[in-house]
């Protein structure tokens, strides 16, 4: 009998992290994978797995590496709130993550390896208190260093937070609503490879202490793993890189140097770049075609292509002294010749970008200019304008060298808000949102255009994050404000210029926003000795997007004079270090008040008033037990009130705020008058006139003193003389004045018409004066029987065995009246807390700041 082989047992380890443990395993789940790991933070579970091609891809500049974060709803004990029930295509949220794992990951890949590598990722259970997406960046590291994929280090990521003055790594999701911080950082145990966050107008020391404290913990991180990889790690696949030959580097300078000292001294992005591809194409044939002899090798004389393939049928015979002796043969002297050498076609281009890259380092570290020729702190010049579309409730136009921006506000109410259903906010409706958009026009070149890309969706988020803190209170701005930034031109810090041009078009739009902010892109050159320079990492304020392409580093810092709002860094090659990422603050910080200074010379300024075409919104409270009745049944009473009125939307809340939107002002008021009416809490003694009888009983009367409050005028309180029958002296539809005399425990009402006739006051005042004298012991006018029997107390009219209806029959025919009569209305009466305070018509001007 054959025992069963058994399967190895997986291996755990137990990693610290701020205060409390992340377990991650291996060996348990995807064993088939290259890499794959479970990692554990509470009762939230993320499993990653890594996996290859078997077979390479064709070369290319981009390392061929995909990622792909999902969310699974039953994580949570929740099903997709789609059709299908099935988790479908990438959110918005989960692209952000699929950024923030493949950021750090990609500058550790070796150059010259080939093979397809896809990261998968996926939240298994979420507890609701630990975010899974700092989780899912270490998870991938740490995938990724068990494989056989070539990487140089093990990466992994954390979440800084700043509640009570006090960092918190890997805050929970309760801890984070207090946080005046949020930061990912994720980077390896010496370097740090990519951050990204958001705050509140926090100073650079501030971030730099959130930046050093998240980097000890990935340090920690980073140390562990290193020793689970030499455990269970996998041989990595180095025999698999292939770089082009060695010499090609030096092939190329010979051959264009010269000439990319001139091209890259071109100022403008277009003929810059067509002149290099001029350029390249001509080393391409040169190095590909005809083939291409070395300046070392080549010692004869020149010749062309054309002379050093021509291949010769046999030698040439020569005379020497004129004579020629039979058997002797004679060669005629040449030149040496080397053969020529061609290249792969990819190799080329390869290496072309790299000597580029690197010609544009050398000019900016020796000749301190930029192609531009701007100085490394210089900031290009900037032009901005607004009011430039008239129908748009807010536009403007902002220009910075070659980039620009044309960002659109748009105001409307709640209807208008972006719907957020994912794992982490569930049902969350967004007041504010930002669209990045990035045609292919923008860059001079043709392209597909569908659905937003990764890079947008990111750079989208970006702007929105930086400038939602600068946005005011909902109760103070009770708009939903959407930007659309649209790039018409880009060479660099496309998302920047969205936050400067989306903080302008919002004060054109009226909205009163804190305070300006604006954005800078900062670049890096790190190894300046090679180049001549003395070792000390080059910083570069507002970078293009040849700098960016062919720098170590882009920063990018959005905020004011005061602190930043947003950031967001990603390094190319070995990761920076604090010191260096303190002068980047301090030169962005010095960068975005000249930014600053620039936007006031806005011409023509924002006008800082509500367009003439937004809606306006007023908000009133009412007493939230009247909620419903703004709503009817099936929300029937507030559809009719916007007809009636025509209004374009009646919003209500459960706190009680309600909020009317329309195109003008008549049709606020009108709704406003009948929510009004219908949540009003009648008090003891109001007065209503020329009030609608609803319905007539034998008893009484129903008279509708607001719109859907109906209260009964009993037949004794209908007129001072006596009245067999209501239906004798009222019919439904006239109109009479009441008063309200009584309203019970249950909130019905009890009206009286006799109280305001003149009789009855007559009577009333006699009444009074009867009972004054008794007290005071008239006793003559108290034995004027005569004169007392003629006034009979309503009260006292309740008790008699001969009225029409006792008072407890009255108050049953209410309450069977109110259930069972065309208005439903049990809502209890309490005191209103409608006032004029609480009553606001958003209009006019908005001030700034």
């Amino acid at each position: 009998m054959t025992v069963p082989q058994s399967l190895p047992p997986p291996i755990s380890v137990k990693i610290p992290v701020g205060d409390r443990h992340i377990l991650v395993e291996t060996g348990h789940l995807g064993r088939q994978a290259s890499g794959s790991v479970t990692v554990t933070d509470g009762e939230t579970i993320i499993y990653t797995s890594v996996c290859l091609d078997d077979v390479p891809s064709e070369p290319s500049d981009f390392y061929p590496l995909s990622v792909n974060y999902q969310e699974r709803f039953s994580a949570a004990g929740r099903t997709s709130g789609g059709f299908f029930k099935r988790e479908g295509r990438l959110k918005d949220h989960e692209v952000l993550i699929c950024r923030l794992i493949d950021r750090p990951l990609r500058p550790t890949m070796l150059k010259g390896f080939y093979h397809e590598t896809q990261i998968l990722s996926w939240v298994l259970s979420y507890d609701g208190l630990h975010s899974p997406d700092s989780l899912a960046v270490t998870a991938a590291g740490i995938a990724l260093a068990l494989s056989e994929v070539p990487n140089t280090e093990v990466i992994a990521g954390v979440r800084v937070g700043l509640v009570d003055n006090k960092f918190i790594v890997n805050p929970t999701t309760k801890e984070m609503e207090e946080s005046e911080l949020d930061l990912l950082l994720a980077g390896t145990d010496s370097a740090i490879f990519m951050i990204e966050g958001y705050c509140n107008f926090l100073p650079e020391e501030k971030l730099l202490e959130a930046v050093e404290i998240g980097q000890d913990a990935v340090r920690a991180i980073c140390n562990e793993v290193n020793a689970l990889v030499k455990k269970c790690g996998k041989p990595k696949m180095l025999d698999a890189i292939k770089l082009p030959p060695p010499e090609l580097y030096k092939h190329i300078e010979e051959i264009a140097g010269d000439e990319l000292v001139k091209v890259l001294q071109i100022r403008s992005k277009v003929p810059r770049r067509k002149a290099l591809q001029s350029l390249e194409e001509s080393v391409l044939s040169i190095l590909t075609e005809k083939g291409y002899v070395s300046k070392e090798e080549n010692f004869g004389i020149p010749e062309t292509v054309a002379d050093l393939l021509e291949v010769e049928e046999e030698d040439e015979e020569v005379v020497v002294d004129g004579e020629v002796d039979e058997g002797d043969v004679h060669i005629k002297p040449n030149g040496r010749r080397s053969s020529p050498l061609l290249f792969s076609e990819v190799d080329v281009k390869l290496v072309f970008k790299e000597v580029t890259s690197k010609f544009l380092r050398r000019r900016i570290v020796e000749g301190g200019k930029r192609s531009d020729g701007r100085t490394s702190e210089g900031i290009r010049p900037i032009v901005s304008s607004c009011g430039l579309l008239p129908r748009a409730h807010g536009s403007a136009l902002f220009t910075r060298g070659e980039t620009q921006s044309l960002a659109v506000v748009t105001l409307g109410d709640r209807q208008m808000a972006q719907r957020v259903d994912n794992l982490v906010d569930e049902d969350e409706f967004k007041r504010f949102y930002l669209q990045y958009l990035f045609p292919p026009s923008s860059v001079g070149e043709v392209g597909r255009i569908g659905a937003p890309s990764r890079r947008e969706i990111g750079h989208g988020m970006l702007a929105e994050r930086a400038l939602e803190p600068i946005l005011p209170s909902e109760n103070d701005f009770p708009y939903t404000v959407r930007v659309e930034s649209t790039i018409t031109e880009s060479n660099g810090s496309s998302s920047m210029a969205s936050v400067c041009g989306g903080c302008l078009a919002l004060q054109d739009a009226g909205v009163p926003v804190k305070c300006m902010i604006a954005g800078v892109a900062m670049g890096m050159v790190l190894n300046t000795e090679e180049f001549g320079g003395d070792g000390t990492p080059l910083i570069l304020s507002d970078i293009t997007g040849s700098e960016d392409a062919s720098g170590d580093m882009d920063f990018k810092v959005a905020g004011n004079e005061d602190g930043v709002t947003a950031f967001q860094m990603d390094i190319k090659v070995g990761g920076i270090t604090l010191p260096v990422m303190r002068t980047a603050l301090l030169q962005a910080r010095d960068g975005r008040k000249h930014i600053l200074a620039e936007m006031l010379k806005c011409s023509p300024s924002p006008s800082k008033r509500l367009s003439k075409y937004a809606p306006l919104i007023h908000v009133m409270k009412v007493n939230p037990e009247k909620v419903n009745i703004i709503i009817g049944s099936g929300g029937k009473k507030v559809k009719s009130i916007i007809e009636e009125t025509g209004v374009d939307a009646i919003d209500t809340q459960d706190d009680g705020t309600v909020k009317i939107t329309a195109k003008d002002l008549s049709s606020i008021e009108k709704s406003k008058s009948i929510i009004s009416q219908l949540t009003m809490v009648p008090g003891v003694g109001d007065i209503y006139k020329n009030c609608e009888i609803k319905s007539v009983a034998p008893y009484g009367v129903f008279v509708e003193i607001a719109p859907g409050r109906e209260g009964l005028c009993h037949i004794s309180e209908l007129s001072s003389n006596w009245l067999p029958k209501a239906e004798d002296a009222f019919k439904v539809g006239d109109r009479v004045d009441v008063k309200l005399i009584e309203v019970n425990e249950k909130g019905q009402l009890r009206l009286s018409r006799k109280a305001l006739l003149p009789e009855a006051t007559s009577e009333k005042s006699i009444v009074e004066q009867q009972a004054r004298d008794l007290t005071e012991g008239n006793t003559e006018q108290s034995k004027d029987k005569s004169s007392a029997s003629k006034f009979v107390n309503p009260i006292e009219v309740d008790s008699v065995e001969d009225a029409p209806l006792s008072k407890k029959k009255v108050y049953k025919r209410l309450t069977s009246s109110a259930r069972d009569g065309p208005q439903k209305n049990r809502s209890r009466t309490v005191s209103s807390i409608t006032s004029k305070d609480e009553n606001s018509l958003v209009n006019g001007e908005a001030k700034i700041g």
